[in-house]
Parts: structure tokens; C-alpha cells; sequence
């Protein structure tokens, strides 16, 4: 698989990302289980942003210098479009986690906690996953018009489900906790597990982490083909999905106030995933460049954000 990411740009990307979770879980402890005011998350989020744009900025400079302008500037908006569309998906995370906090009443206190463990594991379970894929698409060319489809397909059933909340008691992955680990119904601090006459049970705050990362990943199956409708290159696209993710936790404590006020904003993420599926469909007849794509998806999410603040949800009849 050809890939612009040398050891260096690895290595570098690897300390910059150990370097801000240390911090960001350094202050967080420094913190102490606290409920996030929406001024903490706004700050915070413009700061995860910032780190990503600083990076692109970085990664634009140094292949300039060594590849040429033509590269850099390829490379670079490559980077920003997949960070705006794992961004943009990421928003449905973010409605699903607050079902998730509401369903298993988890105390303000403790969800840092959980988004902070949740992330990291999806963070690991997405980089897994992104080398699987671009492994494939390196050897099957095919293998771009299977993902073209799902996609395709993931934005109608998207469309179609919109604003319908999702059944977590039947969920497969909570129902063989329930069946097969030793669970207890109180919340414990921040214990993800106690042991009670020499035997071990697991609290809820594991529960909700687990679910966190299972559901990101389940996501990411969603988000990971549409990157690589941009770009092959595992470097761009792990990197991109990353500095997307690390911002989720910030993010979440931003919008989850604000999660009726964008309620067509579904809509939106099912064009953003039909469309991206059509480009890769096409993609031997007709390639659309990367600027394009960048523009119509950014119109798309501001469009339907607009929409939602100028249209209020209707209010279902008792």
C-alpha cells in the first residue's frame, strides 16, 4: 500500500497524540470528577481543533519542503476533508453516548471517565480496523465498490431511522454482559470493578465504557469506508480519524445540551454517507476532487444545522 507516512511522520504523530491525552487526562485528574460546564467543553473542543489544524499545517509544511507543492496541497486537503467527515459522524456518536449516559443514569461526575477510557479503546479498535481496510483496498480495487454500497446503504437506512431512539435493552452486546458477567446496580466512584467475598463484579461505569467503545466501533465501520473514498493512504486516514475522536469527549459535553436543537442533523449524516458512497461508486467514470467533496459536505452539514434552528421539531400528538 503506497503511503506518504515515513517513520519520522509516524513517530511524530505518535508522540504528539501520547502527548495530549497525557495532558488532557492529567488536568482532567487534576479536576476531579466534576459535572463539565459548556464554557469547560467549548474551550477544550476549540483546543482538540486547533491541535488538528496545527498538525495539518505541520504535515502540509514538511511535505512541501520534501515532495513539492503539489503534494503538500493535495495531502492537506485530503487531511481536513476526512477530519470534517469523521467529525461530522462523530456527531451521531455523541447522540447515541447520551442515550447511553441517560439509559444507565450515569452521575455527571463520572462520565469524563467513561467518554476518556471509551475513547482510547475505539481509538486502538479503529486503528485495527483502518489497517484491515486499506490492506484490502491495496489488493482487491473491488473491494471500493463494496464499501461504495454499504455506505450507500447505511445513508438511506440513516435517513429512514432519523430521529427514532435506539432500543439499548436489546442491544446483543449489554445482553451477554447481563448474561455472562457478575454485574452490580450501584455505581461505585470511578470502580469499574469490586470484589465482594473474594469474588469480582463489574459496575455499571464498566458496562457504559465497554458499550462506548463497542458502539464507536460500530460507527466506525460506517466512517472508516467513507475516508477511504478520499484517500487510501493509511497514514491520512488513521490520522484524521484520530485527532477526530480525541475531540469526542469535549464535543459531547458541548452538544449534549444542544441535541434537540439540531434534530435534522441525521438527515444530513445519511446525505454525507450516501453521497460519499456515490463518489466511490463512480469513482473509475468520474472522480470528484477532493475540494469538491470538502465543499458539498460542509454544505451539507451547515445547511441542515441552519435548517434545525430555523425549524423547530414538531411535537408528537398524545
Amino acid at each position: 500500500m503506497q503511503t506518504i507516512g515515513s517513520p519520522l511522520l509516524w513517530g511524530m504523530f505518535a508522540v504528539l497524540v501520547i502527548v495530549a491525552l497525557k495532558l488532557d487526562l492529567v488536568l482532567m485528574r487534576h479536576g476531579g470528577p466534576h459535572k463539565v460546564s459548556v464554557r469547560e467543553a467549548a474551550w477544550w473542543s476549540l483546543g482538540w481543533v486547533v491541535l488538528a489544524l496545527l498538525f495539518n499545517a505541520g504535515l502540509w509544511a514538511y511535505l512541501h519542503a520534501t515532495a513539492g507543492a503539489e503534494v503538500a496541497g493535495r495531502v492537506g486537503l485530503e487531511f481536513l476533508t476526512g477530519y470534517l467527515v469523521e467529525k461530522s459522524l462523530a456527531v451521531d456518536n455523541i447522540f447515541v453516548f447520551l442515550t447511553l449516559f441517560t439509559y444507565f443514569a450515569v452521575p455527571e461526575e463520572q462520565r469524563q471517565r467513561a467518554l476518556v477510557i471509551g475513547v482510547l479503546g475505539a481509538i486502538v479498535l479503529r486503528a485495527i480496523m483502518i489497517f484491515i481496510g486499506a490492506a484490502l483496498l491495496a489488493r482487491f480495487h473491488w473491494m471500493l465498490y463494496v464499501f461504495g454500497i454499504f455506505l450507500l446503504v447505511t445513508g438511506i437506512k440513516m435517513w429512514i431511522a432519523a430521529g427514532q431512539e435506539p432500543d439499548l435493552a436489546r442491544n446483543p452486546v449489554l445482553r451477554w454482559m447481563r448474561g455472562h458477567l457478575p454485574l452490580i446496580q450501584r455505581y461505585q466512584g470511578n470502580a469499574l470493578t469490586v470484589v465482594r467475598q473474594g469474588r469480582r463484579f463489574y459496575t455499571p461505569l464498566f458496562v457504559v465504557i465497554v458499550m462506548i467503545a463497542i458502539t464507536d466501533v460500530i460507527f466506525a465501520v460506517d466512517s472508516i469506508p467513507a475516508i477511504f473514498a478520499i484517500t487510501a493512504d493509511p497514514f491520512i486516514v488513521l490520522t484524521s480519524n484520530v485527532f477526530a475522536v480525541l475531540g469526542l469527549r469535549a464535543m459531547f459535553f458541548l452538544l449534549a445540551g444542544m441535541a434537540d436543537r439540531f434534530h435534522l442533523l441525521p438527515y444530513g449524516l445519511a446525505l454525507v454517507l450516501a453521497f460519499i458512497g456515490t463518489k466511490m461508486l463512480i469513482v473509475d467514470v468520474f472522480k470528484i476532487p477532493v475540494l469538491v467533496s470538502l465543499g458539498v459536505v460542509a454544505a451539507i452539514l451547515a445547511a441542515t444545522m441552519l435548517l434545525s434552528l430555523a425549524l423547530p421539531p414538531r411535537e408528537d400528538a398524545d
